[in-house]
């Protein structure tokens, strides 16, 4: 069950098949071209790959990368919990409680996470707070996938029947408890899929580190290629890390998904996130 959409019937599968070919057949030609005209402009010239084929180039590569899943690590663990306590707090009866965990995510989800990391890096010094550079990266990442993930975890409370809340009152579970017990274990096993999907949209925003020049895959790509001027293949290079990352984190969300459909549970809910 999907609580944002109907599932396509056999017109519309057919029809996101055929889009999903046309598409891939248009990257293969893009791909094809981009190669061409590489090979044309000599950025093809194997000793402009050579210095790739070296560790010590790879290890300051992996530096970054270290940067990189150390900041967004950081965010995920907390912006998970954050992002449930807001889902819950809109889920609220308490209007008082309802009402500024609504405004925190419609704010949060709206605002471009670059706005509030030039923020953090501009405008809050003025005011005495300067944060560490790390700190200035997961803080304006940790506000927004905050709110990405409170409509994460809420559609997955959604989605659960309504009996399960009446089953646990019949136990004599409050509401709470019954919060706590059994809805919020088997929503957070539903919303897993999609939580892998918002850790590869964290991956992917911390490259707006390279504001702050913060030793992320970006920055570290920024200043190789300033070195060895090797524009093109020092960013590719950083591109294959990116693409290794959140292809193995696609497919890991892809395979839990599977494995709830074969266990007999609900699908996960659509990620209202990034896409």
């Amino acid at each position: 069950m999907n609580v944002l959409f109907d599932e396509p019937g056999p017109r519309g599968r057919r029809r996101i098949r055929i889009a999903t070919a046309l598409a891939f057949l248009l990257g293969l030609g893009a791909l094809a071209f981009a190669l061409y005209q590489f090979g044309v402009n000599g950025q093809l010239d194997p000793a402009k790959w050579q210095p790739y084929g070296t560790w010590p180039m790879w290890k300051y590569l992996l530096n970054g990368l270290g940067g990189t899943l150390l900041a967004a690590g950081l965010v995920l663990v907390l912006a998970m919990p954050l992002g449930l306590l807001l889902a819950l707090g809109r889920l609220s009866e308490r209007r008082w409680i309802r009402l500024p965990a609504r405004t925190y995510i419609e704010v949060f989800r709206v605002v471009p996470a670059l706005l509030m990391v030039f923020m953090m890096l501009f405008a809050l010094p003025r005011y005495g707070l300067d944060l560490p550079t790390l700190w200035k990266l997961v803080v304006p990442l940790t506000l927004n996938r905050s709110a990405q993930l409170a409509g994460v975890f809420r559609a997955g409370i959604l989605s659960l029947d309504a009996g399960q809340g009446e089953a646990a009152a019949a136990l004599g579970l409050r509401p709470r408890q019954a919060m706590w017990h059994v809805i919020l274990p088997q929503a957070l096993r539903h919303v897993l899929p999609s939580l892998i999907s918002q850790t590869v949209g964290t991956v992917k925003d911390t490259s707006l580190g390279y504001v702050l020049s913060f030793a992320e895959v970006i920055t570290i790509g920024k200043q190789l290629a300033s070195y060895n001027r090797y524009l093109v293949q020092t960013y590719l290079v950083v591109a294959l890390i990116y693409f290794v990352v959140n292809f193995t984190l696609s497919r890991l969300g892809r395979w839990l998904e599977r494995r709830e459909r074969r266990v007999g549970h609900v699908a996960a809910p659509a990620d209202p996130g990034i896409v």
